[in-house]
């Protein structure tokens, strides 16, 4: 199937956001602010904009991982650093990463980023909402990670809701997307926390469902519900994309190939936990 406008515009812009997940300049900058290790620091720099929030409302609104897991980092972390302290670190490392592999001439793009993001909507999603407050940064690196995280932020809160609206939990919505072969168990359950137990009775209410056969793949229905959640995750991300119009192309000529390098330049893995391909 052609994917639609709104899934080549996360394909092309969502490694450029992830960069913040592998870069060691991120893990060194949480570290320096007074987190201990990775998965605080993980916790800890993408909810800063919400506040030193618990493990409770942070396991809602991430909805993939398992709430033990998240209650290891929060609210612990915030003894070691305030959310601002994160939040400032946390972007001034991103910038000095896409420095090291782009470079700094992507004024355009920034602009273009920006002016999809203004155009987004936030009812229902707390995690986009909360970093388009985040004040915009003075370069342009930063203006143009900071937008393209608002934008990956805006689709995943809207994923988690065309989720919740087909009476999947986060766990069941994961075993879904391993059942379509985008992904293997190996490149998610080790970084989301999920016990065996956990992932055995997902896949068994999966199955009671009629959406997993015994080999944990897709059914013609589990497929249909699938095909349904990403048709909505794309619908509920098409603001962004209405207001680009014709400029979505230029956007994709700007930054398919900011994106290549940096998971050419092995910043950001293929496979990976998000799913995105090498554009």
């Amino acid at each position: 199937m052609t994917p639609s406008p709104a899934r080549r515009l996360w394909a092309a812009v969502e490694p450029l956001h992830a960069v913040v997940y592998f870069a060691p300049e991120t893990a060194a900058a949480a570290k320096e602010a007074g987190l201990r290790g990775y998965w605080m620091g993980y916790f800890a720099g993408r909810l800063a904009p919400l506040g030193p929030v618990g493990p409770v409302p942070a396991t809602a609104v991430l909805f993939g991982f398992a709430p033990a897991m998240v209650a290891r980092a929060l609210p612990d972390a915030w003894a070691f650093a305030s959310p601002d302290d994160v939040l400032g670190s946390r972007l001034a490392a991103v910038e000095t990463a896409l420095e090291r592999v782009v470079g700094t001439e992507h004024g355009e793009l920034a602009e273009l980023l920006e002016r999809a993001v203004a155009a987004c909507r936030f009812d229902g999603r707390p995690l986009a909402a909360a970093w388009s407050a985040v004040p915009r940064p003075a370069g342009v690196l930063g203006r143009l990670w900071l937008a393209a995280t608002v934008l990956r932020e805006h689709r995943g809160d809207g994923h988690v809701l065309a989720a919740v609206h087909t009476g999947l939990t986060g766990l069941e919505t994961t075993l879904t997307h391993i059942g379509d072969g985008v992904l293997g168990r190996g490149d998610v359950q080790p970084h989301r926390g999920w016990t065996e137990d956990d992932w055995t009775s997902a896949a068994e209410r999966l199955r009671a469902r009629g959406l997993l056969d015994p080999q944990g793949r897709l059914t013609a229905e589990g497929t249909a519900v699938r095909t349904r959640l990403e048709e909505d995750t794309d619908r509920l991300a098409s603001a962004p994309v209405e207001a680009l119009g014709a400029e979505l192309d230029r956007v994709l000529e700007l930054a398919v190939p900011l994106s290549r390098a940096v998971v050419d330049a092995g910043v950001v893995p293929v496979p990976n936990p998000m799913g995105v391909p090498r554009p």
